[in-house]
């Protein structure tokens, strides 16, 4: 049976807890409310005037011509993709390898390293197997 004591204790480590959670909702709705009045100051303070002129589509100052929708080739997709792979391998390889050298996390880190880069290699090998590497 716990003592009356250790009640009075648990009490303010709850209040502690519940504080610093206050602070980032406080944080949040003050950060909401000052988006909400920039807007609609922005709504209130700007001039509303709408013309034919205004109400057109504008592209580059040249009338739009044709249709709204255009082919892409699947190619562009594949070098985002290709990218992708490498760029995010470049940012974790750099801190990887001071928290490499670090006293402690040599095995872990380098266990996790080898599967992240094992996930990179599977998108290489799927890369490779659609034939985008070759420069045609």
């Amino acid at each position: 049976m716990r003592s009356s004591a250790d009640a009075h204790a648990a009490v303010p480590l709850a209040a502690d807890y519940f504080q610093s959670y206050s602070v980032v909702g406080l944080l949040a709705v003050v950060g909401v409310l000052f988006v909400a009045v920039a807007f609609g100051a922005g709504r209130l303070l700007r001039p509303v005037v709408p013309t034919p002129e205004k109400l057109l589509t504008y592209e580059c100052g040249v009338d739009p011509v044709g249709e709204g929708w255009a082919h892409t080739q699947i190619r562009y997709y594949v070098y985002a993709f290709l990218y992708v792979i490498f760029a995010v391998d470049s940012i974790f390889l750099f801190p990887w390898a001071t928290v490499f050298a670090a006293p402690g996390f040599g095995g872990a880190t380098l266990v996790e390293m080898f599967v992240f880069l094992g996930f990179l290699a599977v998108g290489l090998l799927y890369a490779w197997k659609k034939g985008v590497l070759e420069w045609t």
